[in-house]
C-alpha cells in the first residue's frame, strides 16, 4: 500500500511501471482481492496519471473520500 486511510478503510496505490509486467499485474489482483475481502476500498493510480493529470487524480480521491465519509 502507498497510502492508507484506516479511518474510511481506504487504500490508494500508486503504480510504476513495474506494475505492467504480468507477473506484477497477477500479485496486484490477488493482494487487492484479499484486501477487499478484508472490507478495505482499493484505488490505483498510474505514476504517469498523478504526473499529468493531478487534478483529475485529486477529484477522485475527494469523491471517495465523501462516498465513504
Amino acid at each position: 500500500m502507498d497510502f492508507y486511510c484506516h479511518k474510511l478503510k481506504l487504500v490508494i496505490e500508486v503504480d510504476g511501471s513495474i506494475h505492467n509486467l504480468q507477473a506484477v499485474k497477477d500479485v496486484d489482483v490477488e493482494r487487492q482481492r484479499q484486501l477487499e475481502l478484508d472490507g478495505l476500498k482499493i484505488v490505483r493510480f498510474t505514476n504517469e496519471e498523478i504526473l499529468k493529470t493531478k487534478e483529475r487524480v485529486i477529484e477522485k480521491i475527494n469523491l471517495l473520500i465523501n462516498e465513504l465519509s
